[in-house]
């Protein structure tokens, strides 16, 4: 695993630990960094914005893929409404189980 590779998983493992307000808000950016880690060990490409994202997790990460059709409309309008807490905690046990379920490690 590169020095690259190390930081981001412990930033990402750090983010979903602090439940704070501003941890809050990089739910959805902790669940891309998630996708784009796995995504970079299976096939050495990080993609470049989401539609490159969802192309490589439908054709790599099927199941990831589904996770993320299902909240991108959320994930939308981040952009124009306030997050509830449900679907904070929602996003971030997504992001729990994907690190648990890929052996994601500091």
């Amino acid at each position: 695993k590169s020095a690259y590779q190390s930081r981001r998983s412990v930033k990402l493992r750090t983010l979903v630990r602090s439940g704070t307000p501003a941890a809050d808000f990089y739910d959805f950016k902790t669940l891309f960094a998630v996708q784009d880690f796995l995504l970079v060990e299976k096939t050495g490409e990080s993609p470049k914005d989401h539609s490159a994202r969802f192309r490589s997790l439908e054709k790599n990460f099927p199941d990831l893929f589904k996770e993320l059709d299902r909240e991108f409309s959320t994930y939308r309008d981040t952009y124009s409404k306030i997050i509830d807490k449900e679907t904070c905690d929602r996003i971030r046990r997504i992001v729990e189980d994907d690190i648990g379920r890929y052996k994601i490690k500091e």
